[in-house]
């Protein structure tokens, strides 16, 4: 009778291939995380998010109005345009006359809110708007800025967005990187609600399921 050939498992190989597999898993889940998707793709368009916000904010300046998008092919345009009394909010397709002529009745830089405009698209920033807030009754203010980037739309789904907040002052974070209220305090600051982390003194972020 023959015996059987048996063949001695090899264990070391097995356990080489698995800590493979594993470290490339890690490795894919901790650069997909929302903390390095967010510092990534601000630092990957730093220069353009910095010139639609120095725009923005001056611009403002000159007469105050929001602007972002609505539908999800950053096709359409909503304005809202802030007057003494009142707020007028239209819509107009991305390259609609209209949408100029708009600009020009309520003496608002035309030329350089089309650019702003098109600056935005071309980073899928989805709206961008001026907000005050108060500190020891002073009051101070912030460009919120929302953003649908591709990495985050394939990582979480189509209905969050990367928050973007620029101070005009450094602010103060935690050892977490959370934004504060104040260094002594040590009180979480909340904007709409969500806590935001550092990217640099100036600039926060967060991700949200809302854009504004």
């Amino acid at each position: 009778m023959v015996s059987p050939i048996l063949q001695k498992p090899k264990p070391m190989l097995t356990s080489l291939k698995s800590i493979i597999v594993c470290t490339v898993l890690a490795g894919s889940i901790f650069s997909c995380s929302p903390k390095n998707i967010s510092t990534r793709y601000y630092y990957q368009n730093e220069k353009t998010l910095d010139k639609i916000e120095e725009s923005y904010k001056r611009l403002y300046q000159q007469a105050p109005f929001n602007v972002g998008f609505t539908d999800r092919i950053f096709n359409t345009v909503s304005l809202e345009i802030i007057t003494d009394t009142l707020s007028y909010i239209y819509e107009f397709s991305l390259n609609e006359p209209r949408l100029t002529d708009t600009l020009i009745k309520y003496r608002l830089n035309a030329p350089r809110i089309v650019e702003l405009i098109s600056q935005m698209h071309s980073i899928r920033c989805t709206w961008i708007n001026y907000s005050e807030y108060y500190v020891d009754l002073r009051k101070q203010s912030l460009i919120f800025m929302s953003i649908k980037p591709v990495a985050l739309k394939a990582l979480f789904s189509y209905k969050k967005y990367y928050i973007l907040t620029y101070f005009p002052q450094p602010q103060y974070f935690d050892s977490e990187g959370r934004l504060l209220d104040k260094r002594e305090m040590k009180n979480l600051r909340k904007i709409n609600g969500e806590i935001f982390k550092r990217i640099n003194s100036k600039v926060c972020y967060t991700i949200s399921g809302n854009f504004r």
